[in-house]
């Protein structure tokens, strides 16, 4: 069935709506703009290197994925905004003006309260809150921005969206630490599935390459210590030792089928399936046997009509730790049985090439996964050359050409044991 087709079933079996993408834009370390992002993964780049945004003399890290050269006014912003507007707002401002260009979705022509916004971010404005106790210390009470609190929290990206662009239906911020841009879009499909909404803007960003991170982040042993930016993300590899940080912003235009076909947009893909699971095991450790991922993954499969062989390559969340990545082979094996499926699954991780984008990874990657699903190919790993047995999985070194699929996952895991699954399909 071909959605773009004016005659095209606009109903799941069960009566809901069917929701396609019909915009994307992207902000990652690799550059402004969905283009770039594509291009970097399919060249297997890799967009790590020394931080340039502080000095690192003190720090055991010192490579992260910047967004290196980021200006906000060169992209759509005011000089007023870039000023007031926290850096993960920024991108997700740039990001958002992306996708709704893409999808053409005009506001004036829309009942905006018809129209969701679900947009968060995993740690917020970090820059801003390290920046306020810094006055606070040294000036005094009477000298922090008494803008400070909605500068800096985390649903002020959400905010600013729906008032650039008059979205007046549900607007939230949903925060699940790195699952945070997939539970975002996973709550606009469900929004936009049970007819609440139309259409939504979904995605992710996160700005957390800043010096407080930086140090929490490598005191609790999950960073990659290694000096060569090369060598430093290397998602399930046996050299693996952590995760890069990264930054950046994923967003979605998101619409009912029926939605997009009578204002004559271009589904771009469909999300057919949505799980999210949590593992009630630990506060920073993936449950090791992955069952609240594989929960996730089932749910994702079964919510689109699938089983686990119709999968046509997982986009994992494949971090580069060594718990994460063997969960992950773990919980895809324990999803597929024991008839050798898991091994022949085409599995990629982003994480190779623009590190870890944190509240922005599930948003970024269900760009990815979306474009892998429609484009009939799947994404390499950067990085990725040395098998480790503990995680036997099917890791994709090279671009997979001409490789059509009815449905592709895309994992997102968050600490605190946040598991969320997007199942997404060709149109």
């Amino acid at each position: 069935m071909n959605p773009t087709n004016a005659t095209a079933d606009t109903r799941r079996p069960d009566g809901t709506h069917r929701v396609v993408i019909t915009g994307m834009g992207a902000v990652s370390p690799a550059g402004v703009g969905v283009d770039a992002l594509w291009d970097a993964i399919m060249a297997k780049e890799c967009c790590i290197g020394p931080i340039e945004r502080f000095d690192t003399a003190d720090y055991e890290v010192h490579n992260a994925a910047e967004v290196r050269g980021f200006d906000a006014t060169q992209h759509g912003l005011s000089k007023k905004e870039a000023r007031r507007f926290e850096r993960f707002v920024q991108y997700a401002l740039v990001a958002a003006d992306e996708a709704l260009a893409q999808s053409g979705l005009n506001m004036q022509a829309e009942d905006p309260t018809r129209v969701a916004v679900a947009f968060g971010t995993g740690i917020g404005g970090i820059d801003e809150l390290q920046k306020g106790f810094d006055t606070l210390g040294e000036k005094g009470p009477k000298r922090v921005n008494p803008l400070f609190v909605p500068t800096m929290i985390g649903n002020i990206a959400a905010g600013n969206l729906a008032i650039r662009h008059g979205m007046r239906g549900e607007c939230i911020n949903v925060v699940t630490a790195c699952a945070t841009g997939a539970h975002n879009i996973g709550a606009a499909v469900r929004s936009i599935r049970h007819g609440y909404a139309d259409a939504a803007l979904a995605g992710g960003s996160e700005e957390s390459v800043s010096p407080i991170c930086i140090a929490g982040f490598a005191n609790l042993g999950a960073l990659s210590k290694s000096e060569d930016p090369a060598c430093a993300s290397l998602p399930f590899d046996a050299r693996r030792e952590g995760f890069v940080a990264g930054e950046g912003a994923g967003a979605l235009v998101l619409e009912s089928l029926e939605h997009a076909l009578a204002r004559g947009a271009r589904p771009l893909a469909e999300i057919t399936g949505f799980g999210s699971t949590g593992d009630a095991y630990h506060m920073t450790a993936p449950d090791p046997e992955g069952e609240g991922v594989v929960r996730a993954m089932a749910q994702a499969l079964a919510e689109g009509g699938f089983s686990s062989a119709d999968i046509g390559h997982l986009n994992a969340h494949g971090t580069g730790t060594p718990a994460n990545d063997k969960t992950e082979a773990r919980a895809l094996y324990a999803l597929c049985g024991d008839d050798g499926l898991a091994a022949r699954i085409p599995v990629t991780s982003a994480k190779g090439s623009i590190g870890h984008t944190l509240g922005a990874a599930g948003a970024i990657e269900a760009i990815l996964c979306a474009l892998s699903v429609a484009r009939q190919c799947v994404p390499p790993t950067t990085g990725f050359a040395q098998a480790d047995p503990e995680c036997a999985l099917n890791v994709v070194a090279e671009p997979l050409e001409n490789l059509p699929q009815k449905v592709a996952l895309s994992n997102s895991l968050g600490f605190g044991g946040h598991n969320a699954c997007l199942a997404i399909s060709p149109c």
